[in-house]
């Protein structure tokens, strides 16, 4: 069956790398997305597997409607007994795109009541099964993940305006990190790039401390699954975090502890101003810097940014920098040598890209 990956526009085709190096079958990149082909153990290894996808939907079937009548037909002759639980609840999102029938509110209801033939009721916190109208082709998809893939299970803190760890999982592999070179990110908030980083260096399966919506299904195999997690391996070096917030550090070792990863991380209270090598192998410097709350907004930043380039080119010889900006001008304030910036990404409404530069 066709499965697609939703992730952030602007990230996919790192997602759809991440994907193959992994084992999936890609057969498409498409903005917010990537689409794979597989079965439903290849569904189940998505999500416990791949850092960079937000969800993971199964495609069910898809079929032309130009009414609604037609609409709720085909719905009515889906197997859903084969694919929920009996009597699950259910949420139904619905969109239509250049299709006769134009009113996703009333496709939405249509759904919902072929479904309530079925025995499956209407209710936010149910299954999400998503509705897709395009050109009069209707496409079903159920989304296997649940809670959004960047919720590892292990953070119980962070902080204001955190980047998802999806996001910074895709960035550190933009910056090609593997998990084979020190890291250290000198505002690091709640701890996600250095955390992240650890779990790649250590193998660790992201999904690995969470539950999932497809565990509930009726098709699901707890032993396969089961045999499906990575064995961890040991990490040749460790990941650094530092912030001059001492809540920030305390709320970064807590989460690392809850993660298993206190052994492969470090963290400590200093200014970006006074940073130094936290070892003596050069690695990746990363950081995502406060970018102000709209573009053209940043001059009361430019000074954190050029204290913080500042830094780099006079005490970390040899390491890598990237920066997640959304600004142009903060990133040109650092003064560090950085190759074309990549892709613009949305953040939340907000549009980043990661500037990074050879070693210094």
């Amino acid at each position: 069956m066709d499965i697609f990956l939703i992730t952030a526009p602007g990230l996919e085709t790192l997602l759809a790398a991440e994907a193959r190096e992994k084992g999936f079958k890609v057969t498409q990149t498409s903005p917010g997305g990537v689409a794979l082909r597989g079965d439903w153990p290849a569904v189940w290894r998505a999500n416990l597997q791949l850092r960079g996808a937000t969800r993971v939907l199964a495609r069910l079937t898809s079929f032309r409607a130009l009414y609604l009548s037609q609409l709720e037909k085909n719905v009515r002759e889906v197997d859903w007994a084969a694919v929920l639980p009996r009597g699950a609840d259910v949420t139904v999102d619905a969109v239509c795109h250049k299709s006769k029938i134009y009113h996703a509110g009333a496709a939405q209801e249509r759904v919902a009541s072929a479904l309530a033939a079925h025995g499956h009721n209407a209710d936010p916190a149910g299954f999400g099964l998503r509705v897709r109208i395009e050109r009069d082709i209707v496409t079903l998809s159920l989304d296997t993940s649940g809670e959004s893939l960047h919720r590892r299970g292990h953070k119980e803190a962070v902080n204001k305006a955190p980047l998802r760890e999806t996001m910074a999982a895709l960035f550190l592999r933009d910056a090609g990190f593997k998990g084979k070179e020190p890291l250290f990110d000198p505002m690091c908030g709640s701890g996600t790039f250095p955390m992240e980083g650890a779990e790649i260096a250590r193998r660790f399966d992201p999904g690995r401390g969470r539950d999932f919506a497809f565990q509930s299904l009726p098709n699901f195999d707890a032993d396969a699954f089961e045999a499906m997690r990575s064995p961890e391996r040991a990490a040749a070096f460790s990941c650094y975090g530092s912030d001059r917030d001492q809540g920030a550090i305390a709320m970064s070792r807590a989460n690392a502890e809850r993660a298993g990863l206190a052994d492969v991380t470090a963290f400590e209270v200093k200014p970006v101003g006074e940073i130094t090598p936290p070892c003596d192998t050069p690695g990746l410097v990363i950081a995502n810097p406060p970018y102000g709350g709209r573009i053209g907004d940043s001059t009361p930043l430019l000074g954190l940014y050029a204290a913080f380039g500042a830094r780099l080119k006079s005490a970390f010889p040899g390491w890598r920098a990237a920066v997640v900006t959304a600004d142009a001008k903060l990133a040109q304030a650092t003064g560090l040598p950085f190759r074309p910036a990549g892709p613009v990404v949305n953040h939340g409404g907000i549009k980043i890209r990661l500037w990074q530069t050879d070693p210094l």
